[in-house]
């Protein structure tokens, strides 16, 4: 559906600013960073703790966008002549209420998810189960917030006979918001645990809160077995009269269930009013199990074929929610998101495509998109819209459907009716040095394209949860004060987490500052497309010139680097350049000492040549509390020291000591930046239940063998069992970053979810682990550490720091980033 921009300002009541009040909108966008269609898109200008986005009028402005809905208007409105403002109190507020309105029209059914775990999974399970009767518009993705479920509802159309929706809270007062969005007719409480459980006095308090989205809602459905829910349920009189479908294992409920575990599936016996159901999944876990019955509750409900239901079962898949990032041949990089497609994961996937400035060249290889209850017609040409708005430089697209509307996209698209009709032409020489998109439904066995252009690597991997690492950074970002920049710490290839793929991310989220060890390093985050200031913290005299070319910021740290930068500027007619002072407060590496001051200050006041933009020191043990008098009388030094050069240069500059440590600890030493680094990997002396874990590096079981008492195993036979053993040999070695002294016992992984020893000494491309008694295949996973066997863990059983052990992985495990 389209609205007039005066047809949003009445239903908001928001006061206009601007003649083109008759403009169409049929989008709606919060994000300045996604490239959408400016035409008929509004712009809100939402405001948070430490983001507005009413700063960003302009770039928005710039890339075309003529509507907005602010809460403060610019200041200088004639630079927006061809602009109409909507003015309301609060933008998110007036983007709620947008919503709320725009889901009165449609009168099918409404079906709202909440509960601590298991709402995305359920959501697409429901889409899987549900998609060949129904035109189902659902939340893309986990959209479940105080923004995500607006944008959800504002999916819903007339080609829609079913919504799916899921609601996710954080803390008191925000489920009323979503109810009022949502209105579902149908509610499901999948399960409550302690996710988000900071904000909350208690579980029953979550519960309550949670329960609030059903309380004009028809139908709740939820598990009988959860005691909580089920009292919450009971004492809260908007529930009386209401019909409450439950299922249980154990207990009196409306489907009384009993499942049985067999070979990769577990087999579900049901009762409803008498009638008995049987079905297969394809899964043995517990939480599976549970998903499923939600599920399997709501078709009931819906009145779906005992038939339908069981084939339909069968079917069901796991959900991939998150995106792969991973390196693939002739210098590529591979986005895999090819667990389905639609057209509001497709936007997001688009989106995540948009963020790898280091290539140029963007390709989509596409499948039809099955059962989205549009025509075909207006489907692609939506799809062929939203590939122009977010600049994708070819189309590679795969099936029947999307050929048939070959007309409507770029000259250069290329067109399959099948993924074996595509891999039978397939040129490794026709993909080089572009970022690819793959994204498909299952139907079209996209795997087999990823594989045909993944790098091939050994079977080590270490996977990068960008999500955790968000979070973390996040997190970072609250403990800040008003106006405190932020500067990341992206040396050593990001302690090992990767380059221009973490730099990229921190781009993203509009860090302050970016800082590297060594010149080439900005250097290669230049020619990745990294434009953010960067700072280079112990740079070689030998590369004044290639750091200037590069726009990259050097850290002074003695006169002889100040002179020779300086005479570097004057040979090529530079002036104001920006260059960051070291102080050494006490760490003793590099930096001007304290009694310099005067001399640094009387260069610096008589030249034009360098601009001050920071100066800083380094903490030497901001993370123990046994050198707190020392750190503070650092931090007393460094700002004694700053004042004195503010005064004798007569110039301002930003000031920055905090690292990770510090930040954590020292929350009055902000001053006006501070250095983030190893926290961001969810590393911390003092707050790590605040924070999670980002890597994980895994490998696989590559043979079994079992060996008799008193045989011996590996090198310098160190290995020698005393009982019949079973060894499981691992490709991961000392020449991938795992350390010798985890040999022999000493070291640990996990396999089965149970911890089992190394046996023997490590080798440089392999390990031996003892896994007697464990039911372990070849081809079993390995986590060498990971969120149940941290970094830091392993770090105490080797007597160093986590650092070493991040930076030392070997460039030769292949780094996959995760993104939901």
């Amino acid at each position: 559906m389209t609205y007039s921009v005066e047809k949003i300002a009445s239903l908001l009541q928001g006061e206009t600013f601007g003649s083109d009040t008759k403009r169409t909108i049929r989008y709606l966008v919060t994000d300045s960073r996604n490239l959408v269609s400016a035409e008929n898109s509004i712009f809100f200008a939402l405001k948070g703790k430490r983001h507005n986005g009413h700063h960003f009028i302009h770039e928005m402005y710039e890339k075309g966008f003529r509507a907005f809905v602010v809460s403060d208007l610019p200041q200088n409105p004639e630079k927006f002549k061809e602009a109409v403002f909507i003015g309301v109190e609060d933008t998110l507020v007036a983007l709620q209420g947008l919503a709320a309105w725009h889901r009165k029209l449609y009168q099918y059914p409404v079906i709202g998810i909440t509960g601590s775990n298991g709402k995305t999974i359920v959501k697409e399970w429901l889409f899987q189960l549900l998609r060949n009767n129904y035109h189902i518009v659902r939340s893309p993705k986990s959209f479940n917030s105080q923004v995500g479920v607006p944008l959800s509802v504002w999916a819903m159309g007339k080609e829609h006979n079913l919504a799916i929706f899921e609601a996710g809270i954080s803390e008191s007062g925000e489920m009323e918001k979503l109810e009022a969005i949502i209105s579902p007719d149908i509610g499901i409480f999948t399960t409550i645990g302690q996710a988000h459980q900071e904000n909350f006095y208690s579980l029953e308090e979550k519960v309550i809160e949670k329960l609030k989205l059903f309380r004009n809602s028809a139908t709740i459905i939820y598990c009988r077995d959860h005691e909580l829910v089920h009292d919450c349920i009971q004492k809260d009189k908007h529930f009386s009269g209401k019909k409450l479908f439950t299922w249980s294992l154990t207990g009196n409920a409306d489907l009384q269930i009993s499942s049985e575990n067999g070979a990769g599936a577990t087999q579900i016996t049901t009762n409803y009013q008498g009638t008995e159901y049987a079905f297969t999944i394809p899964f043995t876990n517990t939480v599976s199990v549970e998903n499923a019955m939600h599920c399997f509750a709501l078709m009931l409900h819906l009145g779906c074929d005992s038939g339908m239901i069981k084939d339909a079962m069968a079917g069901i898949t796991q959900v991939e929610m998150r995106l792969e990032l991973k390196k693939g041949l002739n210098d590529c990089t591979l986005i895999n998101d090819s667990y389905n497609s639609d057209l509001g994961s497709l936007e997001l996937a688009l989106d995540f495509l948009n963020q790898l400035n280091q290539h140029r060249k963007k390709t989509v290889i596409l499948s039809d998109i099955l059962q989205s209850g549009m025509d075909e017609g207006e489907l692609y040409g939506e799809v062929a819209r939203l590939l122009r708005n977010k600049k994708v430089s070819r189309l590679v697209a795969i099936g029947h459907a999307i050929t048939g509307q070959r007309e409507k996209f770029a000259d250069n698209s290329l067109f399959f009716n099948s993924t074996d009709e595509f891999l039978s032409t397939f040129n490794e020489q026709d993909f080089h040095n572009e970022a690819v998109l793959i994204k498909g439904a299952r139907y079209f066995l996209f795997e087999n394209i990823t594989s045909r252009l993944e790098q091939k690597v050994h079977q080590t991997v270490m996977e990068i949860d960008l999500n955790a690492f968000v979070n973390n950074l996040n997190y970072y970002k609250s403990r800040l004060k008003p106006g405190v920049r932020l500067a990341v710490v992206v040396k050593a290839f990001s302690y090992g987490i990767g380059s221009w793929e973490i730099a990229n991310l921190l781009q993203y989220h509009r860090v302050d500052y970016l800082a590297v060890a060594f010149t080439q390093e900005g250097v290669s985050l230049r020619r990745a497309g990294i434009t953010l200031p960067i700072i280079v913290m112990n740079p070689d005299e030998n590369t004044a010139g290639l750091m200037i070319d590069n726009n990259l910021e050097p850290e002074i740290y003695n006169f002889t680097r100040l002179s020779r930068f300086m005479n570097e500027l004057e040979k090529r007619g530079l002036r104001d350049y920006p260059v960051h002072i070291e102080i050494d407060t006490g760490m003793h590496r590099l930096g001007f000492m304290p009694h310099e001051m005067d001399e640094l200050a009387g260069i610096l006041k008589n030249q034009s040549l360098v601009q001050i933009k920071s100066v800083f020191s380094h903490l030497a043990a901001s993370e123990d509390s046994n050198h707190d008098g020392f750190t503070r009388q650092q931090i007393g030094l460094f700002s004694g020291i700053c004042d004195k050069l503010k005064a004798e240069t007569g110039t301002s500059f930003i000031r920055h000591i905090l690292n990770s440590g510090g930040i954590e600890r020292f929350p009055d030493a902000q001053f006006d930046m501070v250095r983030l680094g190893i926290g961001l990997y969810g590393v911390s002396g003092s707050i790590g239940e605040k924070l999670m874990t980002v890597a994980t590096l895994k490998s696989t079981v590559s043979q079994l063998k079992k060996i008799r008492a008193g045989d011996t195993v590996g090198y310098s036979r160190e290995g020698k069992p005393d009982r019949d053993s079973v060894i499981a040999i691992v490709p991961v070695g000392y020449a991938d970053g795992l350390d010798r002294k985890l040999g022999k016992g000493r070291g640990k992984m996990l396999l089965k979810g149970k911890f089992v020893p190394t046996i023997g000494t490590i080798c440089m491309d392999m390990c031996m682990l003892d896994v007697t008694g464990l039911d372990v295949k070849e081809g079993d996973e390995v986590i060498v550490f990971g969120k149940d066997y941290t970094i830091s863990d392993m770090a105490r059983e080797l007597e160093t720091i986590p650092y070493e052990i991040l930076s030392s992985i070997s460039a030769r495990v292949k780094r996959i980033y995760l993104q939901e």
